[in-house]
């Protein structure tokens, strides 16, 4: 089942006149078929081989991704968008809400798990994702969305202060990739001017 999270995007400004332009959708799933899959888990696989595999630092057997993603429709408080080149699933995100019992964080949800594949990047993808995923905070009713990145991630980092959100934090020992500690950054969003705008 689709969601109705669809953000076609304009050629990305880097697309010359005359070039053609890659077809972009974003879409909120609650199942996903066995070719979305494998597309899903691809993109996956393709994304931890080039350093993005938010948290996993070398792939996991294809039946072990395969049950992440099958996982995570199946969560509640998960809501997964897919985002697609071509027709192609080229990556995601993810939308988590407060488990019902914390109660003081009801009116906060996070966005986690934005990947694109490194073929797939340049055009405009993962940023579609994330704001699909801004859109269904705010249609929810959430008031602050928030989310973290490892200090390497520059174009990330740079992306998400330009859409408004807030470095609070820093966490130095974040994440440890070969050995070394890399620091994460904490930011937040406050939805509500988003909604003024």
């Amino acid at each position: 089942m689709v969601g109705k999270y669809r953000n076609p995007t304009e050629a990305p400004s880097n697309v010359k006149a005359g070039d053609l332009a890659p077809k972009m959708l974003v879409e909120q799933v609650t199942e996903i078929n066995e070719f979305d899959l494998q597309d899903l888990c691809e993109a996956t696989e393709q994304s931890i081989l080039e350093g993005g595999g938010f948290g996993w630092l070398a792939a996991p057997a294809r039946s072990g991704l395969e049950n992440f993603w099958r996982g995570v429709i199946q969560v509640p408080e998960r809501s997964l968008f897919i985002g697609r080149m071509d027709g192609v699933v080229a990556g995601a995100t993810q939308f988590v809400r407060p488990t019902r019992n914390n109660e003081a964080q009801s009116e906060a949800a996070k966005l986690t798990t934005n990947f694109v594949a490194p073929w797939a990047r340049g055009y405009g993808l993962a940023r579609n994702l994330a704001v699909a995923v801004e859109e269904a905070a705010v249609d929810e009713g959430f008031l602050v969305l928030n989310l973290d990145v490892r200090e390497t991630q520059a174009a990330a980092i740079a992306f998400y202060e330009s859409r408004g959100f807030v470095r609070w934090g820093k966490h130095p020992r974040y994440a440890k990739v070969d050995g070394n500690w890399i620091a994460g950054y904490h930011y937040f969003k406050d939805l509500r001017k988003m909604e003024a705008q």
